[in-house]
């Protein structure tokens, strides 16, 4: 197969690598790509839920435990995974992870380790697995989001790690495309993941999304941002909006950052700084952060590591 470009609609024994797979997007990806015949391979901090995931799929997954922040994790999966397989020709870098808090009191581990799992992850995932989606002529997705676009308070560093991912990405489909590689980037809006619904029940944080305007702030289910995603693969697609309404965002951009200042007051900025400061003092700055699994997994590494 090597050689071959990937144009067909079928996955058909490809070889899919997803991280971020334990849950939500990327779990749900890599069940459907398996329905299409791709082998998958699934990587993540969260072994049962893994283990769970790939038996679900049968006897075309496997799972790694591999922390995408390190380039040891992500060479030992690579090469197993090659082994097994003899290829990859799509890598889906969804490992994402979110904290909330405002910068001024926020808990710097947990802000910093929004930028270094959401960009730095991708950057390693793509880097470590390129040589063998060139080979392949291949396809690479990032899982970005409407946070790209969109800057609400309380998420400055997820915002800037998932526009990051957008410009990384724009560049490296310039240097690709002579390769017969494809380069895509995906903005979902608010999905229905154990991600959203944590950061719902955020004491502070959770009543100022439900402040935001309708259309901004509604979660819509998973199944949404599966199929927007997998037809977007098919096609090998350089963006995948979810919905499409997002794109028509991206017209916007300029004009978004005011709107947003200007909508502080109505989305309650200033009474959830004081109760962000509230929930600090009575949580700590570190669990006051957390927003759901994989970011507490993530955080959990770190410390082993230190």
């Amino acid at each position: 197969m090597a050689g071959n470009p990937f144009t067909s609609r079928s996955l058909r024994n490809r070889v899919v690598l997803i991280t971020g797979a334990a849950r939500g997007i990327g779990a749900g990806l890599a069940e459907r790509f398996a329905a299409r015949g791709a082998k998958v391979a699934l990587l993540g901090l969260e072994p049962e839920e893994l283990a769970a995931v790939a038996r679900r799929i049968g006897p075309d997954a496997a799972w790694w435990e591999a922390d995408v922040t390190s380039w040891q994790d992500l060479e030992k999966a690579v090469a197993e995974v090659v082994q097994r397989w003899g290829g990859i020709d799509v890598v889906v870098a969804n490992a994402g992870i979110a904290s909330t808090g405002f910068v001024r009191s926020v808990d710097p581990v947990a802000f910093e380790k929004v930028i270094e799992v959401n960009l730095l992850g991708v950057w390693r995932t793509f880097r470590v697995a390129m040589p063998h989606v060139i080979e392949r002529k291949g396809y690479l997705l990032a899982i970005s989001s409407l946070a790209a676009i969109a800057h609400a308070p309380g998420m400055a560093n997820y915002a800037a790690s998932k526009a990051a991912v957008e410009a990384f990405c724009n560049s490296l489909r310039a240097e690709l495309r002579h390769l017969g590689v494809r380069v895509g980037v995906a903005h979902p809006t608010w999905i229905g993941t154990d991600l959203v619904t944590s950061a719902d029940r955020h004491p502070v944080f959770g009543k100022m999304r439900g402040r935001m305007p309708a259309f901004l702030g509604k979660t819509y289910p998973l199944e949404v941002a599966l199929d927007h995603l997998e037809r977007g693969t098919l096609r090998r697609a350089r963006t995948i909006h979810v919905p499409r309404w997002v794109g028509a965002m991206k017209l916007l951009r300029s004009l978004l950052p005011p709107l947003i200042e200007i909508g502080s007051g109505r989305t309650g900025v200033a009474q959830a700084d004081a109760e962000a400061m509230r929930d600090i003092a009575t949580r700590g700055a570190r669990e006051s952060a957390v927003v759901g699994p994989g970011a507490r997994a993530a955080l959990e590494k770190s410390d082993q590591a230190g």
